[in-house]
């Protein structure tokens, strides 16, 4: 039961963070820039057409996110993670080095860790799978 139970926290929490980026970049809520504002970032540092993108990222993050608090189709919700983290190691994190003091990759490395565990252990007792 408790393994479940940690399984349930780690899930929602992790979850609902991606939710709330999502949010941010597609709505602007959160203290977000809504899709103009992330796609005017995204198109600044190379990623055309930014607007696009931050509508597929914020979508990814929204449905991922959700997927995970849900414990449903956990191998497609860390795919999506994944792709993201990718995503932000190679247009931004990259260059600056590890640690994320520095803006580099620790954290996105961290992310990608959690949601692969998470989609191999499985999303335990609570979840709808």
């Amino acid at each position: 039961m408790s393994i479940a139970l940690g399984l349930l926290i780690i899930r929602a929490v992790f979850g609902l963070i991606f939710v709330g980026h999502g949010a941010q970049k597609l709505f602007g809520w959160f203290g977000g820039y809504g899709l103009k504002g992330t796609g005017g970032w995204l198109d600044s540092i190379g990623i055309k057409p930014g607007v696009l993108a931050a509508f597929m990222v914020g979508l990814f993050e929204i449905i991922g996110g959700l997927l995970f608090v849900l414990g449903l189709w956990l191998p497609f919700a860390a795919v999506l993670i994944v792709i993201l983290m990718i995503g932000a190691i190679i247009s931004v994190h990259y260059k600056n080095g590890f640690w994320v003091t520095q803006n580099g990759i620790e954290y996105n490395i961290v992310i990608i860790a959690i949601a692969v565990g998470i989609a191999l252990i499985g999303a335990g007792d609570y979840s709808i799978n």
